[in-house]
């Protein structure tokens, strides 16, 4: 009687539809972890950080796989037409609000095609000065790109990337123009910051914090609504002279549409679990991120808007890719 309860349970479970077998074996591995964009930037030093915790915590190989190109879209899009089965997953930089509006042809719909499962947290940029200019304060930055228009550089990740848009914001409320300089990611901003190719490199902590702390850029400003707990020190755009701006990169856990409720919530609580960690905790604030883990009903409205605000500033600015 015994082993006829459970042919008729395995005989059942084969009858079911695949996605309720799927979750009644998930986690079944290997999970792929999509960093879309290459090794080094912060999106992937996240997914490293909790590769090891999750093959621990759910007791299947973790790997982190790297598909970087056109902002991040090639590696989203791959996921997206992924099978919601929890066996693939993205993690995403602010350029996933952005790169709606920036590229037509993406080839999937960032809000019906994925799930946003968890929000890790956000991080304002920090508007710095190379240490040999003359500048060291926003108002001098302002007062000489009025009197000499277009002539006072600065630097970001990319042609539409946060920063740049975020700075086409502050000219237009602060009336004043500078020259953009974008580069081909945070590697390239970084090397060019440090040395003195542009005036004024922006970017989040992850990527010039260092040049920072060593002296090598002043920072004049933070594009955050309030003072972000890393930078107590730093003032806000809007204590600097140009108020109405909130301008956070935010990095995100995704997975396709149409995941089931309990692989979702399994692999939610997985993540929480690792990010309670101190150890992981701390380097992830050591990122520069402020961590505040929010999950799918707090980070699925939090894209729209993001999507909203940055796809405007795109429309009205005419910004195309690189």
């Amino acid at each position: 009687m015994v082993l006829r309860r459970h042919l008729l349970a395995a005989t059942s479970l084969l009858a079911a539809p695949l996605p309720l077998r799927a979750q009644s074996a998930w986690p079944n591995g290997p999970i792929r972890i999509v960093v879309p964009f290459p090794p080094g930037g912060s999106t992937d030093a996240m997914a490293r950080l909790l590769q090891p915790r999750l093959t621990q915590e759910l007791g299947v190989p973790v790997v982190v796989e790297n598909r970087g190109g056109a902002s991040g879209a090639l590696g989203t899009a791959q996921v997206a037409r992924a099978a919601p089965d929890g066996n693939t997953w993205l993690i995403v930089f602010d350029t996933h609000a952005v790169n709606p509006a920036l590229i037509p042809s993406i080839g999937f719909d960032t809000q019906r095609d994925l799930t946003s499962l968890l929000l890790f947290g956000t991080a304002p940029m920090v508007l710095t000065a190379h240490r040999t200019r003359p500048y060291r304060s926003l108002a001098q930055v302002v007062e000489a790109a009025k009197a000499r228009p277009e002539t006072v550089t600065y630097g970001t990740i990319g042609n539409g990337s946060l920063a740049h848009l975020t700075m086409e914001l502050a000219q237009r409320a602060g009336g004043f123009r500078l020259v953009h300089v974008p580069y081909r990611g945070g590697g390239p901003l970084a090397t060019a910051a440090v040395a003195g190719e542009v005036d004024l490199p922006i970017a989040t902590r992850p990527a010039i914090g260092v040049h920072i702390d060593s002296g090598a850029l002043l920072p004049l400003a933070q594009t955050g609504a309030t003072r972000s707990p890393s930078m107590p020190d730093i003032p806000t755009l809007a204590e600097a002279g140009i108020p109405g701006i909130d301008a956070r990169a935010f990095w995100g856990f995704l997975g396709p549409a149409g995941l089931p409720a309990p692989i979702k919530e399994r692999m939610e609580a997985a993540i929480r679990k690792t990010l309670d960690i101190p150890e992981v905790r701390q380097r992830v604030i050591g990122l520069g991120i402020d961590l505040d883990p929010q999950g799918e009903a707090v980070f699925a409205p939090f894209v729209a808007r993001q999507m909203e605000i940055w796809g405007r500033v795109v429309r009205e600015n005419n910004i195309r890719p690189d």
